[in-house]
């Protein structure tokens, strides 16, 4: 459905703020005010973090300068806020829920990585033996071997599959296809590898690709029932799926829309909320919420997932230069960012619809998790979401 770009204002004026958790997992805790009383037990003498600016975050956020709906979750002992603006659907005008699921794209990582860490903590799966020992005639002989752990921290050297993703006109003409993650592969190997494994990072999704078949493999399941049985079921993570060819979002939702230009030069909102996943798979398919994601996220850092050797593997990140320039950023379904002097950890991901991060500081005192309801393809991230970002791990302005 095309919904032209006049009318979105007046949704986007709607702002919901409310103060209440999920009550479902583990250590998750009721928001009871705005400022929570752990806020004012934090030493801010020790913190790098400013005091959460929420007057900025709902400013930004109503502001909605490229997106349809956007839903914000803050939380931690170093400040806490829920917001949500803009429409769920431009058809009906209905406003954005706080709850809603999306679809979260490169944020599967991590549940993936998650997955094979566990793995190797049970001494099932070894990080330094190469992938072609377990998943033989997968990869070509004249392709290096590739250790497990270089697969999830992006050094593998593995070629992207060649598929124009990133165009409309090819999203809209294979958004109901579905891809088996062997068919991916083997459409990327013939382009031989990128560089020695080891030696350069560059991200991707292939090797994650990979990662799940090898997770299938060791568990003789599917990944994503090792994903549900190790990870959402414990946690109660009763918004998150791993969707397969299912193509449709379940439970309340904001509809997913790109952003268009048409003949005219005018711009046009397209409804793009179905859309087959497997072209993703353990790289990208599944679909979440804020409080969920949050719940995920303050579980991992706490170490409930993953026992302290096997948890440090995401936040090491190899010694390597990126292939994009700079410095090596990534671990293993992690990556590192710094933020005018304060380092945040976290994953960005978009699907055509949906944009969508998650990131905490490393003692998890303040965690972030975002969500937006556009997508333009192929174009840079919103600056939306930077702004966002920048907001919440806004550094302490040095003391006089």
């Amino acid at each position: 459905m095309d919904v032209p770009r006049r009318g979105l204002r007046v949704g986007a004026a709607v702002l919901v703020v409310s103060f209440s958790g999920t009550g479902c997992a583990p250590g998750d805790e009721a928001l009871s005010n705005e400022v929570d009383a752990s806020e004012h037990g934090l030493d801010w003498g020790q913190s790098l973090l400013a005091p959460l600016d929420r007057e900025t975050l709902r400013q930004v956020i109503i502001e909605l300068p490229d997106a349809t709906a956007a839903q914000v979750r803050v939380q931690g002992s170093a400040g806490r806020w829920l917001g949500s603006a803009g429409v769920a659907d431009l058809h009906t005008g209905a406003p954005m829920p706080t709850d809603a699921r999306f679809r979260i794209g490169g944020l599967t990582q991590t549940f993936t990585a998650t997955v094979l860490l566990q793995l190797a903590a049970e001494r099932r799966v070894d990080l330094d033996r190469p992938v072609q020992h377990s998943l033989p005639g997968l990869l070509p002989p004249n392709y290096p071997l590739i250790t497990v752990r270089q697969l999830l921290n992006h050094t593998h050297g593995l070629p992207g599959v060649p598929l124009s993703t990133r165009h409309p006109e090819w999203f809209f003409e294979h958004r109901f296809r579905r891809w088996s993650p062997r068919e991916l592969v083997a459409l990327a190997l013939p382009q031989g590898p990128r560089f020695m494994p080891g030696s350069v990072q560059e991200y991707g999704h292939i090797g994650y690709l990979v990662a799940g078949l090898l997770i299938e493999k060791v568990t003789g399941r599917p990944y994503g029932h090792a994903v549900r049985e190790r990870i959402l079921t414990p946690l109660c993570l009763r918004d998150t799926s791993v969707p397969g060819n299912d193509p449709t979002i379940p439970g309340p939702h904001a509809r997913g829309y790109e952003a268009l230009a048409s003949a005219d030069g005018t711009q046009r909102w397209v409804d793009v909320t179905e859309a087959n996943q497997s072209l993703m798979w353990a790289a990208g398919e599944m679909i979440s919420s804020t409080a969920d994601l949050d719940t995920f996220l303050s579980a991992l850092f706490r170490g409930q997932l993953l026992p302290a050797e096997q948890l440090e593997e995401m936040f090491t990140v190899p010694d390597v230069s990126s292939a994009s320039g700079g410095r090596a950023a990534h671990g293993a379904g992690l990556a590192r960012y710094q933020l005018d002097g304060v380092t945040v950890w976290g994953r960005r991901g978009a699907r055509q619809g949906y944009v969508s991060g998650m990131g905490a500081t490393r003692d998890s005192s303040r965690r972030l998790v975002y969500a937006f309801n556009t997508h333009r393809m192929g174009q840079a991230r919103p600056v939306l979401a930077d702004r966002i970002i920048a907001t919440t791990f806004a550094a302490r302005a040095p003391r006089p």
